[in-house]
């Protein structure tokens, strides 16, 4: 895998979903009802630190990178499924680039 246009524009996307989950649990965290949005925290965490993992895999050209693209891939889409759940604007907005990096990244796995 070569680090031409689609993977740079897919470890870019990667880096923005991270930055946007680690918000957004940050964010949950600190809601009001807490327990109501620990499912939202978990994913947001694991999701963050996948697409991290991921972007580095890409910007590597590593052989495995594939891989870590499907389970990102199926990361954000469980990440997005439970973060539209939610009607506050960190989880709407999490939810819509997690939707984004869910497509980039298995398209980069095809």
């Amino acid at each position: 895998m070569q680090l031409n246009q689609d993977v740079s524009q897919c470890v870019a996307v990667c880096h923005a979903c991270a930055a946007a989950c680690n918000a957004c649990a940050a964010a949950c965290l600190a809601a009001p009802d807490v327990e109501a949005m620990r499912a939202c925290v978990a994913i947001t965490i694991d999701c963050a630190q996948l697409c991290e993992l991921t972007a580095g895999m890409l910007a590597r050209s590593s052989a495995v990178a594939g891989v870590t693209c499907l389970a990102c891939s199926s990361a954000c889409t469980t990440c997005a499924q439970e973060c539209v759940r939610h009607s506050n604007a960190h989880c709407q907005q999490c939810a819509a680039v997690c939707r984004k990096c869910a497509q980039l990244c298995a398209q980069m796995a095809s």
